[in-house]
């Protein structure tokens, strides 16, 4: 199994790696690939140095499967390459999810839409990750009408340049800025860019996303999405309102049954999900689970989830391991 890593040097391709370490997946050989700066360098696997290649060698290296994390532009440009060739590209970028012709998979939900013939696959955003989780069996269940969420997302899901200024504002040393403003003691309403209906693009995602991997458009959902001075783990309140009425006892125990999920829920003892638990783990843990008096059918939740891992190098990894699974990655022999 030649598995590439592309963008094996930034903070998810380092996670990535961590986790396919992790989860014993059958790498027999690990291509790290990066940008031109960083060919020739090593990186450790499994306690065996690789040295870093270029994207086109990488695609001459034909791998079975190829983990994507080296941002949109990239990914238009050299995923189909890698898939011309038979490697089955797996996308954590932007690039591909709302391309009809491209599954989203969130393995839990729908990992049984892919196919042999799905050669580039698209990883879901991290805050859509973790607040589907959540939901799909409740929209299973009793079928959701509307969503409200409000995201406080960690600065780790801006990158290292956003973690370095949090850490020099901590310390007082003057930096280079990754937002417009100073996020020490400070929360900013502003994730990723805004589009022209004065939403931000992130919280966009939330709403193309979720209906795509849910499978339903009727689905309302507006978000607002806010960074704040965490170093790992997004956080979300979600409103969610349902056609059918549900009964509490029954919403913990289909989200005790949920493979991926973690009920943490005792307010008799304060307990409640947090980022300073959640990070460095690969669940979506949900809490504050209580009923909405002011409208009939309507949930609100607080759930959470490490962004680096679950909503992004964990999601990838899983659906690796569902292809390696299912063998739906035979086909590549067959180009080959």
């Amino acid at each position: 199994m030649k598995v590439a890593v592309v963008g094996a040097t930034g903070m998810v391709g380092d996670v990535m790696r961590t986790v396919l370490e992790e989860r014993n997946f059958p790498v027999t050989e690990l291509i790290p690939v990066a940008s031109e700066r960083s060919v020739g360098k090593k990186i450790t696997f499994k306690n065996q140095d690789y040295t870093i290649i270029s994207l086109a060698d990488a695609v001459a290296a034909k791998p079975d499967i190829a983990l994507f994390s080296a941002g949109g532009n990239t990914s238009l440009e050299w995923a189909p390459k890698f898939a011309e060739v038979g490697t089955t590209v797996i996308d954590n970028s932007s690039a591909w999810r709302m391309d009809e012709n491209k599954k989203l998979i969130v393995p839990e939900i729908n990992a049984s839409e892919l196919t042999e013939s799905d050669k580039i696959i698209a990883n879901p955003n991290c805050s859509t990750i973790q607040m589907v989780m959540a939901l799909a069996p409740l929209h299973k269940a009793y079928k959701i009408k509307r969503i409200v969420v409000s995201t406080y997302q960690s600065i780790s899901g801006t990158g290292v340049k956003a973690v370095q200024q949090l850490e020099n504002e901590m310390a007082g040393i003057k930096g280079e800025m990754a937002y417009h403003y100073p996020i020490h003691k400070n929360a900013i309403p502003h994730c990723d860019i805004f589009e022209e209906n004065g939403y931000t693009k992130e919280e966009m995602k939330l709403v193309r996303e979720t209906q795509k991997i849910l499978n339903d458009k009727t689905i309302a959902i507006t978000a607002t999405a806010v960074r704040i001075p965490t170093s790992g783990g997004h956080s979300e309140a979600v409103n969610v309102e349902f056609e059918n009425d549900f009964d509490l006892t029954q919403v913990r125990q289909l989200l005790n049954e949920t493979d991926g999920v973690v009920v943490q829920d005792n307010t008799d003892v304060n307990t409640y999900p947090m980022p300073l638990y959640a990070n460095g783990k690969d669940d979506v843990f949900v809490g504050r689970i209580r009923r909405d008096g002011s409208q009939p059918n309507t949930l609100n939740l607080w759930v959470v989830s490490d962004n680096l891992r679950k909503g992004a190098a964990t999601n990838t990894v899983q659906i690796a391991e569902y292809l390696v699974k299912e063998n739906l990655l035979k086909a590549r022999h067959i180009i080959s």
